[in-house]
């Protein structure tokens, strides 16, 4: 249902890989950034990157699947 959602939405699965890889990318500046702030922003900024972590295997899934139905 979701796929087929999305495939008529204009979505295809090399979007979404993008988009898993773009998460990986704002992770990783995220992460970095959480080292620049002071001790008592740090937890929460580091919390933030974590989030964004777990963003991109949900991406590569719905990928997988919108290419499969392609």
């Amino acid at each position: 249902m979701l796929a087929k959602t999305l495939l008529r939405a204009g979505l295809r699965g090399w979007h979404l890989h993008l988009a898993s890889l773009g998460s990986i990318g704002l992770c990783i500046t995220l992460w970095i950034r959480a080292k620049t702030v002071d001790q008592d922003e740090r937890g929460n900024a580091e919390r933030r990157a974590l989030f964004v972590g777990l963003w991109p295997p949900m991406f590569w899934l719905i990928g997988d699947t919108l290419d499969r139905r392609e």
